[in-house]
């Protein structure tokens, strides 16, 4: 087993993706800037991908995203195993999804929000209702088989998506952040993204509910396959 993170940050010094991601790795990883035009070869023995977040949106794509985006269906054609987050999950919904849009969201979504997951699903667990943090302005619509949508919540219609029969998965949700992380992370974006403020302040003044999904959503995307 080996993981390739595609790291989407356009400032790493604020954002920082490797590390809340490969705090839950128990195998070899090796990470990779998007931003900088840099891919991992896909001839050497990856086994699995995981695309992060980004503070830019999907719906302005710079030459770099179309990189991304075509290494992601080469992944896919050579069966690799891919897992999306937030920015990761909607390039993957339109990278590989026909009937994928993106557009922006009626509502962000910051803080730590209840996701209502409608089927069980081998990634993120039984029926019911999660909490975990989220921070997204963008989001995808218009999925269609073989694709499922596996969660959402009432203003965010795909908050998680699953291909039938592949190891491939996309959440909106950021689960691998955790509550010290995600204070720090809206904290440094108040100054830097004024016109969120309000946002950011009012999720900093609410209580952190997290589920913990992240340890699930680790093993299970690792494990498939390998078991």
């Amino acid at each position: 087993m080996k993981i390739a993170i595609i790291d989407n940050s356009m400032d790493p010094s604020v954002y920082r993706p490797i590390e809340h991601w490969s705090a839950y790795l128990k195998a070899e990883w090796e990470a990779f800037r998007a931003p900088r035009h840099k891919f991992p070869p896909l001839n050497k023995e990856f086994t699995h991908i995981i695309l992060t977040g980004s503070e830019a949106s999907i719906l302005e794509r710079e030459k770099w995203v179309e990189e991304e985006m075509e290494f992601v269906r080469e992944a896919f054609q050579k069966n690799l195993s891919i897992l999306g987050s937030c920015y990761g999950h909607q390039l993957l919904a339109l990278a590989l999804a026909r009937t994928a849009s993106a557009r922006r969201c009626r509502e962000p979504e910051i803080g730590w929000i209840p996701i209502d997951i409608h089927r069980t699903n081998r990634l993120l667990g039984k029926k019911g209702r999660a909490f975990s943090f989220s921070l997204h302005f963008d989001e995808v619509v218009g999925f269609s088989d073989p694709f499922l949508v596996l969660a959402s919540t009432a203003i965010c219609p795909v908050q998680a998506f699953g291909y039938k029969g592949k190891n491939i998965w996309g959440l909106q949700i950021h689960p691998e952040i955790d509550p010290p992380s995600a204070r720090e992370l809206m904290k440094s974006l108040l100054s830097l993204d004024p016109k969120a403020r309000p946002l950011y302040e009012k999720a900093l003044g609410c209580e952190a509910q997290d589920s913990g999904l992240i340890h699930r959503v680790v093993d299970k995307f690792l494990t498939f396959g390998f078991q």
